[in-house]
């Protein structure tokens, strides 16, 4: 296609017009060319669309660092396919995700949504999933370029970092993702080195799209532009949201007064061009979709992406194939694990995640499945065990949505009803975009109404979770009328993390309540904003006696199952963690049950780090990470050994925050230093002196390996090992290069074999291995080189010599 006939056609107006979105999640369309609307969405764990509600269920599969511990780039690459898939399903044509910054401190808020500490396995799983979900015509944007490590003032924040270090490790994994052939990529809020990088020339224009020759669009982080000339020709293609923001009118006259070369606008203008031809959305001579209407199917004539894929097994299979058994032990001397578990007859299930798992992380990561599978339901679904649930101790400071069916009515000035939305949950969300039939110019209020029929007797808990003027009735009776404040200076808290007030109320247990709550609502600047929730709480025992129940529902069973979590309070965009400790009286919680019965199994539901006190009390530590919307049946598939976990661990694991050798995230002065250079993670453990409680690349699974040969050719290592154990398993090969503190992962592969199998697999050495950034260019270190195949970073079976 002639992109520069199709620009020759546009006057300025039009071509800067598509510089800026149209709404929240869209580019413009331009009928006249052939061009629809460009319909954008927030990933990474699912596709949410235009809406931002439970009336629009999305698969929801486990959280990017859970499909880092997979290592297993053909399954990340079929679940690039699954949201593809979803997105065209959707109308969505470009995935917002992947998310591949590195955990450089473990303090890092929204570390659940990128893949790891080490750059080498984040560029390779992320170049899985940009290839994944390409193959399904639906573009990706890697983020957020660069150096957006933590969250703290992420909006204004410098990060000061040596240009050797930049290259070597937080550029390494966009450099891989553009190789992959990456359609998109975009621009993080922070600035390096005193450029703010929607602005930043020498990275975006110099390296990204001159050195690297990347062909794609580069788009802001939402609001992230904030100049006119600057950003303009800093690189960035795309600003959003829109239709408002710094371009628009005074990017043209910019242009016309000379102040920037109207070429410089038709190069973005070919790189959006080009990125809708990629994804279906540029006809060639057939007339675009109107102005405003949705956009259209994008998956072509029938099977053009392939067979359709079952989101809901793949979930499951994801979320088993990443947990990470991190310790199993026998219930005494001699004995074999205590996983998988067998001739159990009762299992005590302790925790308020087991109930109602913590299946994915917060922020703009955050997505609607029309089911999650608590671990207490998977566990009931098997039937061949007895169950029996005690809550143990509840860390959740904010209270839950009712998880029954509500409707969502929008009114106008007078109350009338404009339309009604059902609602899988008490929790009323649309960012961005109202419903179809919803007049935004009209609407007033968005009313919430929902039957519920309480359980037990007593005096309950309402939580409204928001900003702004609420009013909650129970049976038209008003129990709270008032304004709740916005807390602290980030926006988005209105809706990643909103304040929550709480009223308590007395339920009589067999009754049906009518709940409803009223909030002034609205469409500004074209843009939709309503984010709000309704929570609920039983009535519930002191926090002594849920402990003591707990110990004595797991002393009289045969096994004693605690899931421990983060909450949202703890892991989510927009904030930093301040230590790494379960939340609540969560460790005190697992050593009472552990002393009570010495078979107990910590379920560790968590999307990163967090000390474990007790590991030395418990038989046996399962990692889960945040396992998305099929988090029981994973569960259960694992703990009885229908599925063997096939997890490692993607980043270093702290006994205690104060031994980890980075953990700053507070600005100083506004500005965060690098100043540990290259040695974040494993290198940076290695370099102080320190034994974390569980290395990179660490993981069990339910049978032995022996190692038992290697062969070095080149940069192309052959490793022969053998399953010594009773059972068919998976086996994570990690080849590290150099020695010392110098030592990093090179290469990987996952193998199977039955019992008794030698398998032999042939891993082709990274060439940046042996590489080091000097200012001008790649220099080749030159020379002998060992490199060891490892089980993980610390296990190291055997040696052998690279010559370069």
């Amino acid at each position: 296609m002639d992109f520069d006939e199709l620009i020759n056609q546009l006057d300025l107006g039009t071509k800067i017009r598509l510089l800026t979105g149209a709404d929240m999640w869209s580019l413009p369309p331009v009928p006249e060319i052939g061009l629809d609307r460009v319909v954008m969405s927030d990933g990474p764990i699912g596709v949410r669309g235009e809406q931002w509600t439970s009336a629009d269920p999305s698969i929801a599969l486990p959280s990017p660092t859970a499909l880092a511990a997979t290592w297993d780039v053909d399954l990340v690459r079929q679940v690039g396919r699954l949201l593809a898939q979803e997105a065209r399903r959707k109308g969505v044509h470009v995935l917002l995700a992947p998310t591949i910054n590195l955990h450089r401190s473990p303090l890092g808020g929204r570390h659940f949504e990128c893949f790891s500490e080490d750059a080498y396995l984040t560029g390779e799983v992320g170049a899985a999933y940009v290839e994944g979900v390409q193959e399904g015509g639906v573009a990706t944007t890697p983020k957020h370029f660069v150096a957006n490590d933590f969250e703290t003032d992420r909006f204004t924040v410098n990060v000061q970092v040596s240009d050797r270090v930049l290259r070597e490790v937080y550029l390494r994994p966009f450099e891989r993702v553009v190789s992959a052939g990456s359609w998109g990529l975009m621009t993080a809020y922070n600035a390096v080195d005193g450029t703010t990088m929607t602005e930043h020339s020498d990275l975006v224009n110099g390296v990204l799209k001159g050195e690297w020759g990347f062909d794609g669009f580069v788009v802001s982080d939402w609001t992230a532009v904030r100049t006119t000339e600057a950003a303009a020709m800093g690189g960035t293609d795309v600003a959003m949201p829109g239709p408002n923001g710094p371009w628009g009118e005074r990017l043209e006259s910019a242009v016309r007064e000379g102040r920037v070369p109207e070429s410089v606008v038709d190069d973005r203008v070919r790189r959006i061009l080009r990125l809708a031809h990629r994804v279906g959305a540029l006809r060639d001579g057939t007339p675009a979709t109107e102005p405003g209407a949705p956009a259209g199917e994008l998956s072509g004539p029938a099977g053009e992406f392939g067979a359709p894929i079952d989101g809901v097994a793949l979930a499951r299979q994801v979320a088993a194939r990443g947990f990470t058994l991190l310790k199993n032990d026998g219930a005494g001397p001699g004995s074999p694990g205590l996983l998988p578990l067998q001739g159990v007859t009762t299992l005590a299930l302790i925790g308020s995640a087991a109930a109602e798992a913590r299946v994915m992380g917060g922020g703009s990561a955050q997505v609607f499945p029309d089911r999650i599978v608590s671990p207490l339901a998977g566990l009931r679904e098997r039937g061949d065990v007895e169950i029996r649930y005690a809550l143990g101790t509840d860390p959740r400071i904010r209270l839950a949505p009712i998880t029954t069916p509500a409707t969502a009515r929008f009114l106008d000035e007078d109350g009338a009803t404009l339309a009604e939305h059902p609602l899988a949950t008490t929790e009323a969300r649309w960012v961005g975009q109202l419903p179809p039939d919803v007049d935004g110019d009209l609407l007033k209020a968005v009313c919430l109404r929902a039957a519920y029929t309480p359980d037990v007797s007593g005096d309950h808990e309402l939580s409204l979770a928001g900003v702004g003027p609420f009013t909650l009735t129970v049976d038209g009776e008003t129990v709270f009328d008032a304004t709740i404040e916005l807390e602290g200076d980030d926006p988005a808290a209105a809706f990643l993390s909103p304040p929550e007030r709480r009223v308590v109320v007395p339920f009589t247990a067999g009754r049906t309540y009518e709940l409803a709550v009223t909030h002034p609502a609205g469409a500004f600047g074209g843009m939709a904003f309503v984010a709000y929730t309704l929570g609920h709480a039983d009535p519930t025992p002191g926090p002594d006696e849920l402990i003591a129940e707990a110990v004595r529902v797991a002393r009289d069973s045969d096994v004693a199952v605690v899931v421990a979590s983060t909450t949202l309070e703890v892991e989510s965009e927009g904030f930093d963690r301040t230590d790494l400790r379960l939340p609540g009286r969560q460790d005190e919680l697992i050593a009472a049950v552990a002393a009570a019965n010495p078979r107990t199994v910590v379920v560790v539901n968590a999307g990163s780090p967090v000390e474990m006190p007790w590991t030395g009390q418990v038989a046996a530590v399962l990692l889960t990470w945040f396992p998305g919307q099929e988090a029981g049946g994973a569960l259960a598939d694992v703990l009885f050994g229908d599925a063997e976990p096939g997890g490692r661990l993607p980043t270093t694991w702290p006994a205690r925050l104060a031994d980890a050798p980075v953990v700053d995230v507070t600005p100083v002065d506004g500005t965060v230093r690098y100043e540990e250079g290259e040695y974040i993670g494993y290198r940076g453990w290695e370099r102080s002196g320190r034994t974390p409680a569980f290395w990179f690349g660490s993981g069990l699974g339910y049978t032995t390996w022996s190692y038992d040969s290697i062969a070095a050719e080149g940069t192309t290592v052959t490793v022969a090992l053998t399953n010594t154990g009773a059972r068919a398993g998976r086996e994570v090969v990690q080849i590290y290069a150099g020695d010392g503190d110098e030592r990093r992962l090179a290469g990987f592969d996952v193998v199977e074999a039955e019992p008794g199998e030698t398998v032999l697999t042939t891993i082709f050495l990274a060439e940046r291995a042996f590489q080091t950034w000097d200012g001008a260019g790649w220099r080749t270190l030159a020379g002998e080189h060992p490199v060891t195949a490892c089980h993980d970073y610390a296990d190291r079976r055997l040696s052998a010599t690279v010559v370069i």
